[in-house]
């Protein structure tokens, strides 16, 4: 595919550093979201450290760290007043079954707290409207922290069953960023094939209708009909952002398993009066460019990829051909949750 761009990710702190080298690619939806990207960079937006590497078994925010935080997000938006109480408590016990597995139950309905709490684009609930600032983050954090845990507790799982199949991945997300429409163009870059997600593969970030999509409903909630879910605001994708994902982890595409869930999914799509077809559902992950493996790791072996990334959880710098900044803090800073408070009430 043409190029449009390359861009240079600097990972770990400055005396330890890597260079990641991303080829962006040239189509619609790229071309929209590199704009939006270099905006960014140039306005020296908040990436969130708090919310960046999320699938790494070893990494310090660990099951029992995200517990304590969620429960102290929910403390916090129970003494708000809000008129809506969470009667709930998260530990490692009632999160994770002995095999490791994940309770799905209850982080649907942690993400449930979560929609009641805040709403969708174009239709925030009253309680996140009535909320402070510091308020409005703690809820946001329920949403991150749901997600965050769902992808920490499958790695650990998968270390200790399947190692090849831990997920890693890497989330770029600003505060506050700004958005832009997709139109009939960007559309064309979803589907059902693009679930599968490439080594060191470059994607348009989460949806910013705030919301879940199918794929992510039908995995959380089983085979239940749309009539049954616990979410409610299963949404396509309708904005996006300057943020990016970079997916560390194995393609499952070719095996037997993810072939037939694929398969169960489009029925379930059927069966629920869905189109599987039908590229507006921006089912998926649109694809906007590719790390050079062999020029940022020196290998595509992803065991010594995940090796040298796991020494350097951390964002230190951000380059395109247009723009670059510096992130010198991290989420480990006493006063970070301050620091984000108060770029939410900035804006940017």
């Amino acid at each position: 595919m043409t190029l449009l761009d390359q861009i240079e990710i600097d990972i770990g702190t400055p005396n330890n550093l890597l260079t990641v080298y991303i080829d962006v690619w040239d189509h619609s939806l790229a071309r929209k979201w590199l704009v939006a990207l270099n905006q960014l960079i140039t306005d020296q937006y908040h990436l969130e450290k708090n919310y960046c590497w999320v699938g790494f078994p070893e990494s310090e925010r660990n099951g029992h760290y995200m517990c304590q935080q969620i429960n102290n997000s929910i403390a916090e938006i129970n003494a708000a007043n809000l008129g809506y109480n969470i009667d709930d408590v998260f530990t490692l016990e009632n999160t994770v079954d002995t095999d490791l597995k994940l309770r799905h139950n209850k982080f649907n309905q942690l993400h449930r707290y979560f929609e009641d709490l805040q709403g969708v684009s174009g239709a925030m609930s009253t309680f996140y409207t009535q909320a402070d600032v510091t308020t409005r983050w703690h809820i946001r954090q329920l949403n991150l922290l749901c997600h965050e845990f769902e992808s920490w507790a499958l790695s650990v799982r998968k270390k200790h069953t399947a190692p090849e199949w831990q997920r890693p991945s890497q989330l770029m997300c600003w505060l506050n960023a700004p958005r832009f429409a997709l139109d009939d163009n960007d559309y064309e870059m979803f589907g059902i094939d693009s679930i599968n997600r490439s080594l060191g593969g470059v994607f348009v970030g989460v949806n910013k209708a705030v919301g879940k999509h199918h794929y992510e409903v039908f995995c959380d909630e089983g085979n239940r009909s749309v009539d049954e879910l616990t979410t409610t605001s299963m949404r396509s994708q309708s904005e996006a952002a300057g943020d990016f994902d970079i997916e560390w982890a194995n393609n499952p595409g070719t095996f037997p398993w993810q072939i037939k869930q694929l398969a169960e999914f489009k029925v379930w799509l059927v069966d629920n009066g869905f189109d599987p077809d039908d590229k507006t559902l921006t089912i998926g992950h649109p694809q906007v460019g590719q790390v050079d493996l062999t020029r940022s790791f020196g290998t595509d072996d992803y065991r010594e990829i995940w090796t040298d990334l796991g020494t350097r959880l951390n964002i230190w710098a951000v380059r395109t051909n247009n723009a670059q900044a510096i992130y010198p803090y991290s989420w480990h800073d006493s006063n970070y949750m301050q620091q984000q408070v108060e770029c939410l009430q900035k804006g940017n």
